[in-house]
């Protein structure tokens, strides 16, 4: 039965290096004894480890990223809700000026007073533009609200993409994590890879 010592190549560039001589029976038992196993147990969990929680992070972006978008939309609508109110408003605000004004002409006019001239007209004017100030005060406040409803869900949208980028960024980490894991794991054991060592000296036959 044929013995193997030294260094032997179990697969192109892969060699191991035998503590003592060995047959081949040995040599696999040997390359696969329990605590290789368990080592190689010990790296690809880790590595399963690190690649898991990349991908939990990728989803976690995923999920931000929802909803940030759900809150921007519902953002959004508040600012075309406040839109509509606003115009109701102006509209029921102008439809009151125009009885106001109606009702002074009145007054005037039971009064015996002509409304087109002299005082009664610069009553009537600096009515009039109480009122328009007021229509315009309506207006700005409803759009400076939808405004800030709208800031609001650009501020949402950014959000969820920066969280969508840093689930991205942390699932690549975590695959990157899990090569060099891996890499460093098995590359630690003791396997020699090392293709200047000389290969096996000699495979003497023979038996125990």
């Amino acid at each position: 039965m044929k013995l193997y010592s030294g260094i032997i190549e179990l697969k192109p560039n892969w060699y191991v290096r035998l503590p003592y001589p060995m047959t081949w029976m040995e040599m696999i038992r040997y390359r696969f004894d329990p605590l290789t196993i368990a080592m190689v147990a010990g790296v690809s969990l880790a590595a399963a480890g690190q690649v898991q929680a990349g991908r939990a992070a990728g989803v976690e972006g995923k999920s931000a990223q929802a909803i940030a978008n759900y809150n921007a939309a519902v953002q959004e609508r508040e600012a075309q809700a406040i839109e509509q109110r606003t115009g109701l408003e102006q509209r029921r605000q102008t439809e009151e000026a125009a009885r106001g004004m109606s009702r002074l002409r009145a007054g005037f006019g039971a009064a015996g007073v002509v409304p087109t001239a002299g005082t009664p007209l610069q009553i009537q004017a600096k009515q009039a533009s109480e009122f328009e100030m007021e229509n315009l005060m309506i207006g700005y406040r409803g759009a400076t609200e939808a405004a800030r409803a709208r800031s609001a869900a650009e501020i949402e949208r950014m959000g969820g993409k920066l969280a969508r980028q840093r689930g991205k960024a942390a699932k690549q980490a975590g695959y990157i994590g899990a090569g060099a894991t891996l890499l460093t794991g098995f590359g630690g054991m003791d396997w020699g890879k090392d293709k200047k060592e000389t290969k096996p000296k000699g495979k003497k036959g023979g038996g125990k």
